[in-house]
């Protein structure tokens, strides 16, 4: 049987930093755009990661760990890369969905490196799989808009 390990726990909640993380980089990129397609997008995937982070939050709690708050210098690396290119980038819409698919396939990974955990508890295993799922979909609409430019 599953169990919920401390181990388990660490890497759930980094998981959960760098989902808010990318919360926050999808806000950022829907500020630092113009187009009205790409603001949505990244406005809907600022507001998914907002609802993984809340899944993720209510899974670690309902086995007893704490939550750590925080954000990691990765994310804000990211975030501040972003900023970057938006503003110096001739072509900033372009740049933003280069760094958006780099931080989509990157979540993947890291969400199927957890998966491979033999603990897992089967709860957490169905919401990390449907995260990764619809994370690997919006991959697809991201590569679809880079005809926008």
């Amino acid at each position: 049987m599953s169990t919920y390990t401390e181990q388990v726990g660490e890497k759930l909640n980094e998981l959960l930093e760098k989902t808010y993380d990318a919360e926050k980089g999808y806000k950022k990129a829907a500020e630092n755009t113009e187009n009205d397609q790409l603001k949505s997008f990244f406005d809907s995937k600022a507001s998914q990661r907002y609802d993984f982070g809340h899944e993720l939050k209510a899974e670690i709690k309902s086995f007893g760990q704490e939550i750590d708050k925080g954000d990691s210098i990765t994310g804000k690396a990211h975030r501040a890369w972003m900023d970057v290119k938006a503003l110096f980038s001739s072509d900033s819409a372009e740049a933003m969905l280069e760094e958006a698919i780099r931080g989509e396939k990157a979540a993947i990974e890291e969400y199927e490196e957890v998966l491979k955990e033999t603990s897992l508890p089967s709860t957490t295993a169905t919401i990390l799989r449907s995260q990764k799922e619809a994370i690997q979909n919006g991959l697809s609409n991201i590569k679809m808009l880079e005809s926008i430019r």
